[in-house]
């Protein structure tokens, strides 16, 4: 069950922003996309409504670029605690430092096997 509920919010999420590019006036870019959804997590996690959402829904909330800002929100209130207003950027960047390190050893293998353009 845990499967079927991070399929379906994770694919949720994808559909609403999908809607939101096909059926607004304006012009929705990926860019647009990924820092509204980090924004929103960052957002969301600092009111406390993030958290029971990934309660809920597990990957399925954390996957998604929303994920993400949430992982840094939690970060930058952790650090702020134990550092003081400099630990804010200290505990974002360790907070999610596994997922940046991912993305750069995952994109440059995915550059080795293929040809990039550029």
């Amino acid at each position: 069950m845990i499967f079927l509920k991070a399929f379906v919010v994770g694919g949720l999420i994808c559909v609403a922003v999908q809607i939101l590019m096909d059926r607004t006036n304006f012009k929705v870019t990926p860019g647009h996309v990924l820092v509204g959804l980090v924004t929103a997590g960052v957002v969301l996690s600092a009111v406390g409504a993030y958290e029971p959402f990934v309660k809920f829904a597990g990957a399925g909330a954390t996957v998604p670029l929303s994920g993400f800002g949430h992982i840094l929100a939690q970060g930058a209130i952790k650090g702020v605690q134990s550092g003081g207003l400099l630990g804010a950027f200290n505990g974002a960047v360790a907070a999610a430092a596994g997922g940046i390190t991912a993305a750069v050893v995952f994109g440059y293998f995915a550059a080795l096997l293929f040809k990039p353009k550029g």
